[in-house]
């Protein structure tokens, strides 16, 4: 799925994301106000949830959920927001030359990702406590808000904060040092702290509202797999957690395509006590996480300096490169920074 271009859609048309789900063939007042109480107001939000999230909110068989999420669906390819089932490679060459980014802050970390922090990607910074994760995390709140000239897309963000790491203060430290506005910067973040899995869960699941009202086009969620891994105890419970943990990556995938925007999210490590050569932390969450993220990046400390490595990606080259922490948020280090200007 990809979105439309802007001029593609007739001027008289109404905008896709008001179109409300009543305006489907077979969705009465009963149907919408169960799919409201869900979040699910509009076709885009109808787009993000996969037919058994709309079967529990109907309290229906799977077969009439999916009949409805295929009307959207086609609703939304007849309004040239979706691509066909069908499409020339190249067509999708053209769109992806056009697809947005986000700048994370340093030069490095930008050229590692070909430009930045795409637009309908899931992008997985893991790595261990003190690797600078969440740094990344407030220095896109930064970033994002800027100018498209700046690297930005002047648009908001929202910071889905699990472990009480997020810290508004460090922002302000973030923007003044990259001479922006602090107030306008913090203004322009909306925060949801998670308590729990499910609680987690219900915030994405709501997301469509925030994407609507503030033009949100940058999602952090800060970590993804902290509750499940601290909620999901002992082999009994994996089926489940990891059940649990792909619709949410999913739902996550999903809205970063539907919506043209970002999303990144962090994860912790684990060690592997069977690894005798190389690096022996991987990444919780299993094969879920890493297949359904759409670029998958390692970072650790090194000295003072962090490095970062690409691990998985469609595209991009395995490799490092290396990064600092410091007002600014990230940045290259010195002497790079001197290289450049001279």
């Amino acid at each position: 799925m990809s979105r439309a271009q802007a001029g593609d859609e007739p001027s008289n048309q109404k905008p896709v994301n008001e179109i409300e789900i009543d305006e489907l063939e077979g969705v009465g007042p009963a149907t919408k106000a169960k799919l409201n109480s869900i979040g699910v107001v509009t076709l885009l939000d109808l787009a993000v949830k996969s037919p058994s999230e709309i079967a529990d909110a109907m309290s229906s068989d799977l077969t009439r959920a999916t009949e409805i999420c295929n009307k959207a669906r086609a609703k939304l390819v007849e309004l040239k927001y979706f691509e066909d089932d069908f499409v020339p490679a190249s067509e999708i060459y053209k769109r992806r030359k056009n697809i947005d980014r986000i700048t994370t802050g340093s030069s490095n970390l930008d050229d590692l990702l070909a430009g930045g922090i795409e637009t309908q990607a899931v992008t997985e910074f893991y790595g261990e406590f003190g690797s600078g994760k969440t740094q990344i995390c407030h220095t896109l709140c930064v970033t994002s808000q800027t100018p498209r000239d700046q690297g930005g897309l002047g648009a908001h963000v929202v910071y889905v904060d699990t472990e009480n790491t997020f810290r508004p203060e460090r922002i302000a430290e973030i923007a003044r040092s990259r001479g922006q506005d602090p107030d306008a910067i913090l203004q322009g973040i909306i925060v949801a702290k998670a308590f729990n899995s499910s609680h987690q869960e219900l915030i994405i699941g709501e997301l469509g509202a925030q994407v609507r009202n503030w033009g949100v086009k940058l999602v952090v969620v800060d970590s993804a797999v902290a509750h499940y891994r601290a909620e999901f105890l002992g082999r009994g419970t994996l089926s489940e957690r990891q059940q649990r943990l792909n619709r949410f990556m999913h739902s996550l995938v999903r809205t970063a395509e539907v919506y043209n925007l970002a999303v990144v999210v962090t994860n912790q490590v684990q060690s592997s006590p069977d690894t005798f050569f190389g690096d022996p932390t991987k990444a919780t969450g299993g094969h879920v996480v890493a297949h359904t993220s759409t670029y998958r990046i390692y970072v650790r400390k090194s000295g003072k300096n962090r490095v970062a490595r690409m691990v998985d990606s469609p595209y991009h080259a395995e490799r490092e490169i290396v990064f600092v922490l410091n007002e600014k948020g990230i940045d290259d280090p010195a002497e790079e920074t001197t290289r450049r200007k001279n």
